[in-house]
């Protein structure tokens, strides 16, 4: 049995004990001592790396400049990712179609798909065709991993000399990223992900096979996309078959095939082609004896017609058809679209025509414009300036701010819960959020109407509607008209700060035109094979017309917007003898400027901006997109049947009255005319007074010729007291 009080073994226990202390501390202090002996010896062996002066300030801005690399390239990094989620897909896939649009008539206007493809390997094209293109567009071509610093430091240096952009630093390989996957947009983001998708392009792929790329996806004037369908189309020969000078010709398209298109401006293609054998003497890949029978005698096209193609709607088209056609027993088809040449070429004239004249004075660059006709289908689009410089469809693709545009679909919320266009609301300072919008003239005109406040386009009204209301309820109603952009439901979304597209102010304004129901937007009519087999038929498919917004709301917005080109913000848009409605946008800052308009037969959306989204000259939506809109609704509007604005019970046009005294900005900075006089409403008494005078005036027996010669031969001259006889014309009623 153990003795728990036995002395000898409890003094053994303590033994133990003070032994495993003193080892645990006799091991700390070891490794502190050891580890102070060793760091001295690192101290000591790095100090033979120390330096002073001069050599120490290079060293720590050499520190500097790794830290600050890593980071920025972790940046450049992390910005790219959304361009590396673009080469995930099937990029490649795309060249299987080939389908010739006609148009509403059933002309032909084009063709896609099939002008992509590799007709022939990079091998099989003429040498001297590859060398001209090396020449002009990347010398260094074979030498570089995608990005060329040389070039780019050789570009810069020549254009700070110039004062102007004379060169370009981008590669072959940067331009192929670009055409597969990126926009035209000019922005650094772009160029931050065109740079690191050239790397990855150089990466997985080898340099035969981006040069065939980019020579088959480039676009080259005329509708043709890849060399070998440009060849075809300009010289009606196989690519192979094209001479020297012929090589130069399609070489120099690739820079700006809208302006040195040959069938276009058959000059200033043949000087760009000379410019081409002059690079390839200067690259060394010719000489000059070489090239001076291509010089002589420069290359003759073949008969084409002028026509411009609609590339912009055949895009979006393509598009709609590759979607449309999976499952059809064959690829190469024939589809006829409800784009109309006529409304097509007047909406291509309004936007060249507003930014040639006023471009310049109001520092903006790009427009962009859709057409849909009553009943859904989309007769034109205009996604750019200049196809041939941009083939960035601004009117599908690019994302902008609508401005004041969208507060219709804030009105339309409110009419849905119980307000009329004469509830009235207060125009006063208001805070949401710590953030106070502000009108446009910077005050405030108290208890107004909603009418006068859509119409004169108040900023306030909307914002205080969103708060009583609930933003959310705006965006379901934006969602149910057509808008299928993200909408953030922030206290600034009821002035137009969320990004939609032109296609979709157009498709959503639409339902205003049809009286409430959707507006079944269409750009395709039938789809065949080349044998004429219907694939499909808008006429035998088209589901029927739901109806997404109330009567008496749709009723009561026709209202209201029908005024705004009266006396409101788009007095600009009123169209001669057509009653007409919409609503003008101009975003802060006046980077976009919108009109959105229609009548009881189109629907339009107007939009004009700069690409890098610069600020205008202080551009409003009630001037250049407002005019542009006349001036294609106009010719629009030719020889047609005018169809009244639904629900809309006065379709007369207001008569214009003309001011000659001094003029004043109204609150969305538009020029009205100012008497000097403050007109107030008339009495209920004179109002009644005068319909009852209408009323007897209209119901009047009217007089007869012959009674009217007899009356004015008797009168009595005034003056005189003198009866008179002469004869008087009288004018029938």
């Amino acid at each position: 049995m153990n003795d728990p009080f036995n002395p000898e073994k409890k003094s053994k226990s303590w033994s133990r004990l003070m032994a495993m202390d003193s080892w645990l501390d006799s091991s700390i202090y070891q490794m502190f001592s050891s580890a102070g002996e060793n760091w001295e010896t690192i101290t000591v062996f790095f100090r033979r790396f120390r330096v002073y002066g001069f050599r120490k300030a290079m060293v720590e801005v050499a520190c500097e400049g790794l830290t600050l690399g890593l980071a920025g390239f972790i940046l450049l990094l992390a910005l790219a990712q959304p361009a590396f989620e673009a080469s995930e897909k099937d990029w490649r896939a795309q060249s299987d179609y080939s389908v010739t649009f006609l148009d509403r008539f059933g002309v032909e206007i084009g063709r896609r798909g099939v002008l992509h493809d590799d007709a022939e390997p990079i091998d099989a094209l003429p040498d001297h065709f590859i060398k001209a293109v090396l020449a002009t567009e990347d010398r260094r071509f074979f030498d570089h991993f995608g990005i060329d610093l040389f070039g780019l430091t050789r570009a810069m240096i020549e254009n700070a000399r110039a004062k102007s952009v004379v060169q370009g630093g981008s590669t072959i390989t940067q331009q192929l990223a670009k055409n597969l996957f990126l926009t035209n947009e000019r922005t650094i983001e772009r160029k931050i992900k065109e740079a690191f998708l050239a790397l990855w392009l150089e990466f997985n792929l080898s340099k035969k096979e981006i040069l065939k790329l980019y020579l088959d996806r480039a676009y080259m004037g005329g509708g043709a996309f890849g060399v070998a369908a440009a060849s075809e189309f300009y010289f009606g020969k196989n690519v192979k078959e094209i001479n020297l000078a012929e090589a130069a010709m399609l070489a120099g398209l690739y820079k700006a095939p809208a302006k040195y298109a040959p069938h276009i401006n058959l000059p200033a293609a043949r000087a760009r082609a000379n410019e081409v054998l002059t690079n390839m003497v200067q690259a060394e890949y010719m000489t000059e004896g070489q090239v001076i029978s291509a010089r002589r005698n420069p290359a003759q096209i073949v008969e084409r017609d002028n026509k411009d193609s609609p590339d912009y709607f055949l895009d979006w088209a393509y598009e709609e058809v590759k979607q449309m056609s999976a499952g059809f027993p064959t690829q190469t088809l024939v589809v006829r679209t409800t784009v109309d040449p006529g409304i097509q070429s007047a909406a291509e004239e309004a936007i060249t025509s507003s930014l040639r004249q006023s471009g310049e004075d109001y520092n903006v660059s790009q427009a962009a414009l859709v057409v849909i006709e009553r009943g859904g289908a989309v007769r034109a689009i205009v996604g750019g300036r200049d196809y041939g410089t941009s083939q960035f469809n601004r009117a599908t693709n690019a994302h902008r701010q609508p401005g004041s545009s969208f507060k219709p679909f804030v009105y339309t919320t409110a009419m849905l819960n119980g307000y009329t266009p004469e509830s009235m609301i207060v125009d006063a300072s208001i805070t949401v959020r710590g953030w106070s919008p502000k009108n446009y003239s910077r005050g405030y005109a108290g208890r107004v109407n909603l009418t006068r406040a859509l119409v004169k386009s108040i900023n306030t009204v909307p914002v205080r509607l969103g708060v009583q209301m609930g933003r959310k309820k705006i965006v379901e109603t934006a969602r149910k008209m057509g808008i299928v952009s993200p909408l953030l439901a922030n206290p600034s979304m009821p002035l137009g700060t969320n990004d939609v597209t032109v296609m979709e102010m157009t498709n959503a304004f639409g339902v205003f035109m049809t009286g409430g129901y959707e507006t079944g937007r269409h750009g395709i009519m039938q789809i065949t094979d080349s044998a004429g087999k219907v694939f499909y038929s808008r006429s035998n498919s088209a589901p029927k017309p739901k109806r997404l917004i109330d009567e008496k709301a749709i009723a009561a917005l026709n209202l209201i917007l029908s005024q705004v080109p009266e006396w409101g913000t788009g007095r600009r848009a009123a169209l001669d003898g057509i009653k007409s409605a919409g609503k003008t946008g101009t975003t802060s800052g006046y980077r976009d400027a919108w009109f959105v308009g229609y009548t009881g037969n189109y629907v339009s959306a107007v939009w004009f901006g700069n690409d890098n989204y610069l600020p205008t000259n202080r551009l409003t939506g009630g001037n250049l997109p407002a005019m542009t809109w006349k001036k294609l609704m106009t010719y629009a509007h030719q020889n047609i049947d005018i169809k009244p604005i639904p629900l809309l019970e006065n379709q007369q046009v207001a008569t214009k009255r003309n001011s000659t005294g001094p003029k004043q900005a109204n609150s969305n900075g538009e020029i009205t005319p100012n008497t000097g006089i403050r007109q107030k409403p008339l009495p209920e008494s004179t109002n009644k007074l005068l319909i009852e005078l209408e009323r007897n005036l209209r119901s009047a027996k009217g007089l007869s010729l012959s009674n009217a010669l007899v009356q004015a031969g008797n009168e009595k001259n005034p003056a005189t007291g003198i009866q008179q006889n002469s004869s008087v014309a009288v004018a029938s009623q």
